[in-house]
């Protein structure tokens, strides 16, 4: 029974690594998921953790090096011989070592791999590594189960006993041709049910989901959503089977996808984290904060414009901060929507259906939140003409900042732009600007209407 990860254990083990205590820390880390020990790994300094790196079996520190945080396997691969990478590549599957082998410089991946005894497995991670990490054959691993149509049930469980030594977890059977070319799938009860006799080609099922070698794996993880499958065959254009995504993998993508698209909505370019240096920090909030001074300057640039409006009718430059946050709001709340939409692929119809719908939806809420602010102003100012000028404004701005919500998602999505961009600080500064603008123009038009 494996132990429950606990501050107190993870102190137990530090005090035992500090007395190195090899034996007995090596029992208790028998006790552990290879995941705890990478989170337990992750707490000590890179000394202890090179130490503790040792103490394990081959099998457990590859696994443990899947699981650690970034940085820090890379630390650690750096303080580990070609030789030693190589012993704990050969323990993986094949997808998961060419995602450790990828992180090493590129003159050192040539010598890790070269050192790799199996040579099969040699050659297929040499194979997965000349694949775009962001396709599909950057994602698959080479470990499956395939069959012949010509086999009889007979030979097929002979040979599926096999196979099955080398993949991690059976989720399908392919079965394939002479050619290699994927004609489909076994069921499993099928197969234990049919006689021995039996050839394949009478009992597989010929409808099967795969998709593309150099399919992007957002559109991978998208299907096997939307199929609910487990694993997914991959093909290259001749239809022959050359590996399959499991669903951990495609976990993975949409945590890595959600990360960089929260950090786009904050204002945040570049895939960092909290622990990164202050100068990699700023580069990647700079760009957005020097955005948001420049949409600043624009505003006051505007209200600069309106100063003689402001002598007579102070009470708009009251209300300027509220417009603009409005704006933002609502601006942040539809790009937000159309964004999750396309993630989801829930988006439907043409781009001027969604721009109508959004309009009468900004308008609906506009209309309710300007009567608030209608009779707020006109009770506590006594000013009717102030009261209204400032909720019409209100409208026209909810209205147009929904617009510009809506439409800037599903343009940058046509160019071939992450979308999520349009969450954060690009569609507040916009918005900004434009509503205090749109506000102070359309407010003293119908203030001069009242004179």
């Amino acid at each position: 029974m494996q132990f429950q990860l606990t501050d107190e254990l993870i102190e137990q083990v530090k005090l035992l690594v500090e007395e190195q205590s090899d034996k007995e820390l090596q029992k208790l880390l028998k006790e552990f998921h290879y995941a705890d020990i990478a989170e337990i790994l992750d707490e000590l300094n890179l000394e202890e953790a090179i130490y503790v790196i040792k103490l394990l079996d081959s099998e457990t520190t590859s696994d443990v090096l899947t699981e650690l945080d970034e940085d820090n396997r890379e630390k650690i691969l750096k303080n580990l011989s070609d030789k030693e990478i190589a012993e704990e590549i050969e323990e993986l599957d094949t997808d998961d070592a060419v995602d450790i082998i990828s992180e090493l410089p590129e003159e050192r991946q040539q010598e890790v791999i070269s050192k790799i005894e199996d040579e099969e497995h040699k050659a297929e991670i040499t194979e997965l590594l000349a694949y775009d990490e962001d396709s599909a054959g950057g994602l698959m691993a080479k470990e499956l189960v395939k069959v012949y149509e010509t086999w009889t049930v007979a030979g097929c469980l002979r040979r599926i006993r096999g196979q099955a030594k080398e993949v991690t977890r059976v989720h399908s059977i392919y079965v394939v041709d002479k050619q290699e070319k994927l004609i489909g799938r076994l069921s499993l009860k099928d197969l234990i049910v049919a006689k021995n006799d039996k050839k394949i080609s009478d009992i597989y099922i010929s409808n099967v989901d795969y998709v593309k070698v150099d399919e992007d794996v957002e559109d991978v993880a998208k299907i096997m959503a939307k199929y609910d499958l487990e694993a997914i065959p991959v093909v290259n254009e001749d239809q022959i089977l050359l590996g399959r995504i499991t669903i951990d993998d495609i976990v993975d993508v949409l945590k890595e996808e959600a990360e960089k698209d929260y950090q786009l909505a904050a204002g945040i370019t570049g895939d960092v984290v909290a622990d990164d240096s202050i100068l990699e920090l700023t580069r990647a909030r700079l760009p957005w904060l020097v955005l948001g001074l420049v949409g600043g300057v624009g505003a006051f640039l505007i209200m600069e414009g309106f100063q003689e409006s402001f002598k007579e009718k102070a009470i708009l430059f009251f209300f300027t901060p509220l417009i603009a946050a409005m704006a933002g709001n609502v601006g942040v709340q539809s790009s937000a929507i159309i964004v999750q939409g396309l993630a989801n692929d829930d988006v439907r119809g043409s781009v001027n259906s969604r721009l109508i719908k959004e309009m009468l939806l900004a308008a609906l809420n506009g209309i309710i939140l300007a009567i608030f602010l209608f009779l707020f102003v006109w009770f506590y100012k006594g000013e009717l003409d102030k009261a209204i000028a400032i909720s019409v404004s209100l409208v026209a701005v909810i209205i147009v900042a929904g617009l510009i919500g809506t439409f800037v998602p599903l343009f940058l999505n046509k160019q071939g732009v992450d979308p999520a961009i349009a969450t954060g600080p690009f569609i507040t500064t916009s918005n900004d600007i434009l509503g205090i603008l749109l506000y102070f123009w359309i407010a003293e038009l119908i203030i001069s209407l009242y004179s």
